[in-house]
C-alpha cells in the first residue's frame, strides 16, 4: 500500500503533529519547598537564629581542614575511596541514573524487527523469505509517561542527595573513630601511671612489714588495690583496640587493630559559622534528599491518575516477502502500513482507583518523612551548640578539680611516708585523681566529638567545594 487516500493522509499527519508535541497537558509542578515546610511542619516557628547560640554568619565548607591534622584527612580520603558502605551508596547512584534512562526510552519510539527465513534447502522449508518492520510510538496525552519520567527523576535526585550525605557521615564518623581511639590510647597512659602508683604503695607496705611497723592486712589491701587497677588497665586496653579495629573497619581494612594512633588530641578549632535555622532545610543533603522523594511520590500520584485515561499509540509498520515454492497474491514489496490504537481500561476491579489512592497514602508519608528529618535536623543543631557549651563549662571544673586532686595526693603521700596517716586514705586520693583525669580526657574528647557532629548537623562541605 505506497499510496493512501486524502482522509488517511489527514489522520495521520494530524497523528504526526500530536507526537510532536511535548504534551497535549502541562505537567502541575511538585510542592515548592517553602510551602511543603510550611505545610509539613505548621506546629513548627523556625525562630530568627539559633536558640542555643552560635555564629548567624553563613555555614563554611572545609571543615576538616580546621583540625589541622594531616594523618585524620589521609584516613577520610582513605574510607572515601575503600568504604564499603560508600560504595553501595555509589551503586545506587548508578541505578537510579538507568532508572531514569527506561522512564524516559517510553517517551520514544518503540522499533523492533523480525527477520524469516526458509527457502527450498533450508530454514523450516515453507519457502517463505521475509523482513519485517514495526514501531509505535504512545502519545502522551495525558502525561502518564511524563509523570512517571519525572518520578525517575526526583527518586535518582533524591538518591544522589544520599551519597552526599553519605560521604559527610563517613567522614564525620572516621573522625569520632580517630578521636576515640586516640582518647583510649591517653586513657591507657593515665591507667598505666595509677598502676605504677599502687605498685609503689605495695613496696611501702612490704618494706613496713618487714622492719615490723606494718602489718598483713596493709599488705593484702594494697594487693587488692594493685588488682583493681590491673582489670582496669586491661578493659582500657581493650577499648582502644576495639576503637582501633573499628576504624581500620571503616577504611576498609582488615580490623588487625594495628593502625597507628596519634599520642594526643588536637585542639577544639575556633567558633564555626552556623548560619540561620532557616537555611538548614535546603543545605543539608539528607533533606535535599526527602523533598526529593516528595516530589517523586507527587509525580507517581499523577502517574496513577493518568493511568485510568485511554492511551493513544501510533503504529506503522513495513515488511517484504517472498517465495520460492509458491506465488504470493500481493506482489507489491515492500508493504507498508500505518495506524493509530486507542486502548481504554473500562473495568479492572478498582485497581486503578486502588493505586491511585495507595500513590496518594505515599505522598502523604514522604511529606510525613520529610517533616520529620527537617525536626531532626533542628534538634541536632540545638543539641550540639548546647552540649558543647556545657562540655566547655565541665573540662573548666575537671581542670581546676585534677589540679586540687594531684594536691591533695602529693600532701597525704607526705604525711604517709612520715606515718601520719595509713595507705587507704592515699588509695582514696589515687582514685580520686584517677577518676578527675579520666573525665577530664573524655570530655575534651566529648567536646571534639561535638564538634564534628555540629558540622554534620549543618550540611557544611567536609572538603573542597
Amino acid at each position: 500500500m505506497r499510496s493512501f487516500r486524502g482522509g488517511r493522509w489527514r489522520i495521520l499527519a494530524a497523528a504526526a503533529a500530536m507526537a510532536t508535541m511535548p504534551g497535549c497537558i502541562t505537567l502541575p509542578p511538585p510542592p515548592a519547598a517553602k510551602d511543603l515546610q510550611r505545610d509539613a511542619m505548621a506546629n513548627a516557628t523556625l525562630p530568627p537564629n539559633w536558640k542555643a547560640g552560635g555564629d548567624p554568619a553563613p555555614v563554611a565548607d572545609r571543615w576538616l581542614a580546621t583540625f589541622g591534622d594531616p594523618a585524620l584527612i589521609a584516613l577520610v580520603n582513605e574510607a572515601l575511596i575503600h568504604n564499603a558502605d560508600l560504595r553501595i551508596a555509589a551503586a545506587r547512584v548508578a541505578q537510579a541514573g538507568g532508572y531514569v534512562k527506561i522512564a524516559g526510552a517510553s517517551l520514544l519510539p518503540q522499533v523492533g524487527a523480525a527477520l524469516h527465513g526458509g527457502g527450498k534447502s533450508g530454514g523450516d522449508g515453507s519457502g517463505l523469505e521475509g523482513v519485517w518492520l514495526n514501531a509505535s510510538l504512545e502519545l502522551d496525552v495525558w502525561g502518564r509517561l511524563r509523570y512517571g519520567r519525572a518520578n525517575a527523576v526526583a527518586q535518582a535526585e533524591a538518591v544522589q542527595a544520599d551519597y552526599a550525605y553519605a560521604r559527610q557521615s563517613l567522614a564525620a564518623t572516621v573522625t569520632k573513630a580517630w578521636f576515640l581511639a586516640i582518647e583510649a590510647g591517653l586513657q591507657r597512659s593515665i591507667a598505666l601511671g595509677i598502676l605504677a602508683s599502687s605498685q609503689e604503695l605495695l613496696r611501702v607496705a612490704d618494706d613496713r612489714l618487714r622492719i615490723g611497723s606494718g602489718n598483713e592486712q596493709l599488705v593484702a589491701e594494697a594487693r587488692a588495690s594493685l588488682g583493681s587497677y590491673r582489670d582496669i588497665l586491661r578493659q582500657v586496653e581493650l577499648a582502644r583496640e576495639q576503637a582501633v579495629r573499628a576504624l581500620e573497619i571503616l577504611l576498609g581494612r582488615y580490623p588487625a587493630a594495628e593502625l597507628e594512633v596519634a599520642d594526643r588530641l588536637v585542639s577544639v578549632p575556633p567558633q564555626v559559622p552556623t548560619g540561620l535555622p532557616s537555611q538548614l532545610l535546603e543545605r543539608r543533603p539528607d533533606l535535599v534528599a526527602a523533598e526529593r522523594r516528595v516530589a517523586a511520590a507527587f509525580n507517581a500520584v499523577g502517574e496513577a491518575k493518568a493511568a485510568q485515561l485511554p492511551r493513544i499509540s501510533l503504529t506503522a509498520g513495513g515488511s517484504h516477502v517472498s517465495s520460492d515454492l509458491f506465488v504470493l497474491k500481493e506482489q507489491s514489496n515492500p508493504i507498508w502500513s500505518f495506524g493509530a490504537n486507542l486502548l481504554a481500561p473500562i473495568y479492572k476491579g478498582g485497581a486503578l482507583r486502588a493505586q491511585v489512592e495507595v500513590r496518594t497514602a505515599e505522598q502523604e508519608q514522604a511529606v510525613a518523612e520529610y517533616a520529620r528529618a527537617g525536626l531532626r535536623a533542628f534538634s541536632e543543631v540545638e543539641s550540639a551548640l548546647s552540649t558543647e557549651r556545657a562540655l566547655r563549662d565541665r573540662i573548666l571544673i575537671l581542670e581546676a578539680m585534677t589540679r586540687d586532686n594531684e594536691r591533695a595526693l602529693d600532701l597525704v603521700q607526705v604525711a604517709f611516708r612520715v606515718g601520719s596517716v595509713d595507705q587507704r586514705v592515699v588509695e582514696q586520693r589515687q582514685l580520686a585523681l584517677y577518676g578527675a583525669r579520666t573525665n577530664r580526657l573524655r570530655v575534651q574528647s566529648e567536646i571534639l566529638a561535638q564538634r564534628v557532629n555540629l558540622y554534620l548537623a549543618l550540611g557544611g562541605g567536609f572538603d573542597a567545594p
